[in-house]
C-alpha cells in the first residue's frame, strides 16, 4: 500500500513546506486538485460531499496544477504527484498533452495525470468547450495525450478532433499513468476500458466496495482483468492499521489522506505547524508500523 497526502484550499505559502515534510516523512506522493473559478449562478450539485451544495468552494484558493505541481517537485526528489482530478474537457487536448508531458519530464517521471469531467457546465460556457460531449471529447483526448506524449509524429481523426501529424519535444521517457476519476458507471467504464487506474473522490465503505466490484467485471468485460491497475481511494479505513488491511485486500493500490474536512464553507484557518503535527501523528501512527 502506499500513501499520498492530500491538501486543498489552504494558505499557498504552505505547500512546498508540506511536499517536503510528506516525503520525509515516507508518504509516497501527493494530489493536488482542480478548480478554475466559481460561477455567481448555477444550479449544478456537486456530486462528492453528500449534499450537493458548492459553496465549500467560493473563496477558496486553487493554484493550477500544471503551474503547482513542477513547484513542489523541484524541492523534492521522491514524491509522486497525482492531479485528483484534472477537469479534461473543459480544456483542448494538445494544450493538455503539452501540460502533462512537461510536467512529467520536469519531476523525472513522478506524475500521474487524475482526469474527470467538471459537475459545473459553467466552466465549459467560459473555456469555449461543449458539455453535451464531454464524455466523447474526453476519451479522443486520453488517445491524444497518449499519442503524443509517447514521442515522435502523431495525427489523429476523430469526431470531435482531428490533428495532422505533430509531434512534442521534450517527451517523458516512460508513459504517463492517465488515471480515470468518478463514480458513475460512465466514470468506472471508461476507466477499465481505458485507464491505467480509478480515483474514488470519497464516500462510505459500501459505496467503495460496490464501485471496485463494478470495476472488476468492466475490466473483464474488456479484456483488461490482468494488466495493471493503479486504485487511488480515499477512505476512514485509512486512519487504522486493520482498515488499512481491509482496503489492500479490496484491491486498493494507494491510499489519499487528509486531516480536515475540506467541505466547509468557512475558510481554512488552520495553522501550518497544526497540519505538519498531524502528518506526524499520521505516520508515527501508520506509515511506520507497515
Amino acid at each position: 500500500m502506499r500513501f499520498s497526502y492530500t491538501e486543498s484550499m489552504c494558505d499557498p505559502s504552505y505547500y512546498v513546506t508540506l511536499a517536503k515534510t510528506a516525503e520525509e516523512l515516507g508518504f509516497h506522493g501527493m494530489t493536488i486538485p482542480d478548480s478554475i473559478c466559481y460561477p455567481k449562478d448555477s444550479d449544478a450539485k456537486y456530486p462528492y460531499n453528500g449534499t450537493g451544495e458548492r459553496q465549500f468552494l467560493e473563496d477558496k484558493p486553487f493554484i493550477e496544477p500544471f503551474t503547482l505541481i513542477p513547484a513542489l517537485g523541484a524541492v523534492t526528489t521522491k514524491l509522486h504527484f497525482a492531479t485528483f482530478v484534472v477537469k479534461l474537457p473543459i480544456r483542448t487536448p494538445v494544450l493538455m498533452a503539452k501540460s502533462a508531458t512537461s510536467v512529467a519530464v520536469m519531476t523525472n517521471n513522478r506524475f500521474s495525470l487524475g482526469v474527470g469531467t467538471s459537475p459545473w457546465p459553467e466552466d465549459f460556457e467560459v473555456c469555449f468547450q461543449d458539455w453535451k460531449t464531454r464524455g466523447k471529447r474526453m476519451d479522443e483526448m486520453i488517445d491524444i495525450i497518449r499519442g503524443l506524449a509517447a514521442g515522435g509524429y502523431f495525427s489523429y481523426e476523430g469526431k470531435h478532433y482531428t490533428i495532422p501529424p505533430i509531434k512534442m519535444c521534450p517527451t517523458p521517457t516512460k508513459p504517463i499513468p492517465i488515471l480515470i476519476g468518478g463514480h458513475a458507471e460512465a466514470a468506472l467504464a471508461r476507466a477499465a476500458r481505458t485507464g491505467d487506474g480509478w480515483m474514488f473522490a470519497g464516500g462510505k465503505p459500501e459505496e467503495l466496495a460496490t464501485c471496485l466490484a463494478r470495476l472488476d467485471v468492466l475490466r473483464k468485460e474488456h479484456g483488461r482483468e490482468n494488466l495493471p491497475f493503479t486504485i487511488y481511494a480515499t477512505s476512514i479505513d485509512a486512519f487504522s492499521l486493520d482498515g488499512v488491511k481491509r482496503l489492500e485486500d479490496q484491491g486498493v493500490t494507494d491510499l489519499i489522506v487528509g486531516f480536515r474536512n475540506a467541505y466547509t464553507d468557512q475558510q481554512d484557518t488552520q495553522p501550518l505547524d497544526v497540519k505538519l503535527a498531524a502528518m506526524k501523528r499520521y505516520a508515527d501512527k501508520i506509515l511506520a508500523k507497515l
